[in-house]
C-alpha cells in the first residue's frame, strides 16, 4: 500500500486549516502556499473533506475554510479513507472489490488482514492535535 500525494497533501492541508484561531476561515489560496501545494491540487482534495464533513466553507467577505471540530477530534486515519478510500494493503480487502475466488482456501487472507489491521489502528492512534503545533500562528 502506498499513500498517494493526495493522502499526503489532505493531511498537510488540514495540519494547516488547525492552526487557524478558532472560529476563523482560511482561503485556500493562503492555505496553498504556506505548505506549497499547487492550488489546483487543493482544489481537487477539498470536496470530498467538506462533504464527509470534515471542514466547511463560507463564502464572500472573511470566508474561506475551516475545520468543523477540535483537531483532537480528527484521526489521521479518517482523512486518508475520505481521500484515498479504503487503507486495504491488498485488493481482496478492499471495499467493492469482488469477492477473491480463492478466499476460502487463502493461505496468506490472514496475514493481509491482520496487516490491514495495524495500518488503520496506527493512522487512527494519530491525531490531528498532535502535529498542530501552535493554532494561533496566523
Amino acid at each position: 500500500m502506498k499513500i498517494s500525494t493526495r493522502g499526503r497533501y489532505s493531511v498537510r492541508y488540514m495540519i494547516e486549516l488547525s492552526r487557524v484561531p478558532e472560529g476563523g476561515f482560511s482561503s485556500l489560496k493562503d492555505l496553498a502556499s504556506r505548505q506549497e501545494i499547487p492550488f489546483k491540487y487543493i482544489e481537487s482534495i477539498v470536496p470530498p473533506l467538506v462533504k464527509n464533513g470534515l471542514i466547511e466553507s463560507r463564502h464572500g467577505k472573511g470566508g474561506g475554510y475551516r475545520i468543523t471540530k477540535d483537531p483532537s477530534e480528527y484521526t489521521i486515519g479518517e482523512i486518508l479513507r475520505v481521500t484515498e478510500g479504503d487503507l486495504s494493503p491488498v485488493a481482496c480487502l478492499s471495499c467493492g472489490e469482488t469477492v477473491c475466488s480463492r478466499k476460502a482456501d487463502c493461505p496468506t487472507l490472514g496475514m493481509w488482514m491482520e496487516f490491514k489491521e495495524l495500518i488503520n489502528s496506527y493512522f487512527d492512534s494519530k491525531k490531528l492535535s498532535d502535529f498542530v503545533i501552535n493554532r494561533e500562528l496566523f
